[in-house]
């Protein structure tokens, strides 16, 4: 006899995988739309603009398709998903890469998942084996030690700034997956914008460039990607996956967003991919693949 709940179980979690390896691909040109965005732009300016038009859109998707307004008990946890990852991590990781490379933010987006499995922890309630920790430390090392060994330039305030950015930006994750479980994946997302828009509409009128002329084609191709893709579309399928497979578990594919960002580098910036970075890929998949096997307690 076959255990359907198992099989759906099972049918959840490799949704989770798929879903969060989408989100993964699509977060990692943020850093580099984000670099090439504020050499024309302000940090400030782009952070408000881009929470803005993902707002508006966000607030006509839930009118068409008729959502429910979150309960009362849901205001507070959309709240800390609106302060982590509409406001927090767009500004201080805009404001890091003015003093620091987007390779070098690299060593903070290492970072990341373990962030967010500390926090799937702490405000999801989900208790990962062992060994899993193992995994997600050692990809995080990985992660970092390739970093180091680029011999990248360092900077204090950069750090710091990408260091709270990474905290904030785990908080969000952990926060908006657990409620994603009851609201929704793409809904999540979209109410914490949509209540961030009040704040984020007129101070996107009061921080405006005196004048558009000047700024880039390139600039405004990395304010549309910040805006559409990493506020918006990447996390309908982020929230979805960490809910369907567990945030702690799919939370490790974060540790590959670095070597797509360098990919894509490599690709649009025509900058070398060294057969270290190929090596420490296969490094970090095994990562995620042993953290995926003990992500959840027998």
């Amino acid at each position: 006899m076959v255990d359907t709940d198992t099989n759906k179980s099972r049918g959840d979690a490799s949704n989770g995988w798929v879903n969060g390896f989408i989100g993964v691909v699509i977060f990692s040109g943020s850093l580099p739309a984000t670099r090439v965005a504020i050499l024309d732009f302000d940090p400030l300016f782009l952070t408000v603009a881009r929470a803005t038009i993902a707002g508006l859109l966000a607030l006509c998707m839930l009118h068409v398709f008729k959502e429910k307004r979150p309960t009362k008990a849901q205001l507070f946890p959309l709240t800390i998903v609106a302060i982590g990852v509409v406001l927090g991590f767009p500004l201080l990781s805009a404001l890091a890469l003015q003093y620091i490379t987007s390779a070098h933010s690299i060593v903070f987006v290492g970072v990341l998942p373990l962030s967010t499995a500390v926090f799937g922890v702490l405000r999801g309630g989900e208790r990962p084996q062992p060994a899993f920790w193992f995994f997600s430390v050692m990809g995080s090392l990985l992660v970092i030690g390739f970093a180091v060994v680029q011999d990248l330039s360092a900077s204090p305030m950069g750090d710091i700034l990408m260091l709270l950015a990474v905290i904030l930006c785990g908080l969000g994750y952990a926060e908006g997956a657990t409620l994603s479980k009851t609201l929704g994946g793409w809904q999540v997302i979209s109410w914490a914008l949509v209540l961030s828009l009040p704040f984020m509409l007129p101070l996107t009128f009061f921080l405006q460039p005196s004048s558009f002329v000047g700024i880039s084609t390139d600039a405004w191709i990395g304010l549309t990607y910040v805006s559409l893709f990493s506020m918006l579309i990447g996390f309908v399928f982020w929230y979805r996956g960490l809910a369907q497979g567990g945030i702690a578990a799919v939370g490790q594919l974060q540790l590959l967003q670095p070597f797509f960002g360098l990919a894509l580098a490599a690709t649009l910036l025509h900058e070398s991919v060294s057969i270290g970075m190929l090596g420490v890929t296969i490094g970090i998949i095994f990562c995620v693949a042993g953290s995926k096997k003990f992500a959840i307690k027998p």
